[in-house]
C-alpha cells in the first residue's frame, strides 16, 4: 500500500491509475490499523489491477485530509478513471467494499 502525504501526489495517483482504493486512517485509530492489512489482502488476491494507497490523517497528511473533508476515520474511497465511485466511512465491512468493487473492476480493460 502506497503512502500519500500531499495533494500533488494524490492527484497524480488518481490521474495515472484506472482503479484506486484510498484508505484514510491514523496510527492511533485501531479500526484503521485492523482493516489496512485486510484491504491489502483483498486487493492483491481478488483485484490485482487495483492500486491501494494509505493517507495518514493524524500525521503529515492532516491538511490533505481536511481539504478533502475527511473528518472521521476510517474512510475508504474507490476511484475509477479519476472519478470517485464509492465512499465508506466509520461503519462498513470488507464485504461492502468487495461488492462495490466487483462490477466496475470487471469493466477494466
Amino acid at each position: 500500500m502506497q503512502k500519500i502525504c500531499s495533494e500533488e501526489a494524490l492527484s497524480e495517483l488518481l490521474e495515472s491509475s484506472p482503479a484506486v482504493l484510498l484508505l484514510y486512517g491514523g496510527a492511533s485509530c485501531g479500526v484503521c490499523q485492523a482493516i489496512k492489512p485486510r484491504l491489502e489482502k483483498l486487493a492483491s488476491e481478488e483485484f490485482p489491477k487495483l492500486i491501494t494507497a494509505y493517507i495518514d490523517c493524524q500525521e503529515a497528511a492532516g491538511p490533505l485530509c481536511a481539504a478533502r473533508a475527511i473528518f472521521s476515520l476510517p474512510v475508504v474511497q474507490l476511484w475509477f478513471d479519476g472519478q470517485r465511485f464509492a465512499e465508506f466511512a466509520r461503519v462498513f465491512s470488507i464485504g461492502d467494499v468487495r461488492s462495490a468493487l466487483e462490477r466496475p473492476y470487471g469493466l477494466l480493460p
